[in-house]
């Protein structure tokens, strides 16, 4: 059993569950539903359901209190991989890490990065499954022709992330 608490914390495209581990951050998510059910959802892999606890989330939801402000371009928040998938696409989300605040890669770039060339529809398929959204930027990656792609059914929130990133984001969601 791992010990987990959570909390709900607002942002401007919408309210995030951020649930945090003794190891780091395990789980940041914009909602699309009540969080009571979201949290049901991640007990099995967690072993437990989370506590709710804001304290214990405090620095994390503060870092990303900062980067909607613009005042914060890299989170020191330390990431529990816990719930990111394995093999490959694990690779790929850190190789995700890796794209600079305020720039893009596409889907084939991340592929190389994460040692398979070939492989830009898996990292789709990652970037779309991350357990860690804007932590982990998968905003930050596009297809190979400029399209900023789907984010989860949300391109709206891809858009106002990366215009958030190059300056020109304004007002909310």
């Amino acid at each position: 059993m791992i010990d987990a608490a959570f909390a709900v914390h607002a942002t401007p495209i919408g309210d995030a569950l951020l649930v945090v581990t003794g190891t780091g951050l395990v789980h940041l998510d914009i909602l699309d539903r009540p969080a009571d059910i979201a949290l049901v959802d991640l007990a099995p892999a967690l072993g437990a359901l989370p506590v709710h606890d804001p304290g214990a989330t405090a620095d994390a939801a503060a870092e990303l209190d900062a980067y909607f402000a613009g005042r914060l371009q890299r989170f020191q928040t330390p990431i529990d991989w816990l719930l990111a998938p394995t093999g490959f696409a694990g690779e790929a989300l850190r190789a995700v890490c890796d794209v600079p605040y305020g720039e893009v890669a596409t889907y084939g770039e991340i592929a190389i990065a994460a040692g398979s060339p070939r492989a830009h529809r898996a990292v789709g398929s990652a970037c779309a499954r991350t357990p860690i959204s804007i932590v982990v930027p998968a905003h930050r990656v596009v297809r190979s022709d400029g399209a900023i792609g789907e984010y989860g059914g949300h391109p709206e929130r891809k858009r106002f992330l990366l215009d958030l990133e190059s300056g020109a984001g304004s007002g909310r969601v």
